[in-house]
């Protein structure tokens, strides 16, 4: 039985598209989107200050078409740079992720 013409055409279009899906998001930095705000910020213990580190407050991560709560964590100090925080933005009617990141 042979396969329509079209067919093969729509096959090969989908392969393509998903190999580019992945060399872009290699390349470029992944959007999380979320269609609303995150739930109010949990109250964590904060670890006593270690030389070398900032601490990332917890925050409310979207997986799966929910919130979940990521506790703080340690991150490595880079020198001349300074911690800005991850954090939730409004975005018409959703929300975006700004990954936290030395600046």
């Amino acid at each position: 039985m042979k396969t329509p013409v079209r067919l093969l055409i729509a096959q090969f279009a989908i392969v393509a598209a998903g190999a580019m899906a992945v060399a872009s998001a290699s390349a470029e930095e992944i959007v999380v989107v979320a269609p609303n705000a995150p739930p109010p910020v949990r109250v964590e213990a904060v670890p006593a200050p270690r030389d070398g580190y900032v601490w990332e407050k917890g925050h409310w991560r979207w997986e799966h078409g929910r919130y979940v709560w990521e506790k703080g964590h340690w991150e490595v100090v880079r020198v001349g740079g300074h911690w800005v925080p991850g954090h939730w933005a409004p975005r018409g009617p959703n929300w975006v992720w700004v990954p936290g990141h030395w600046a």
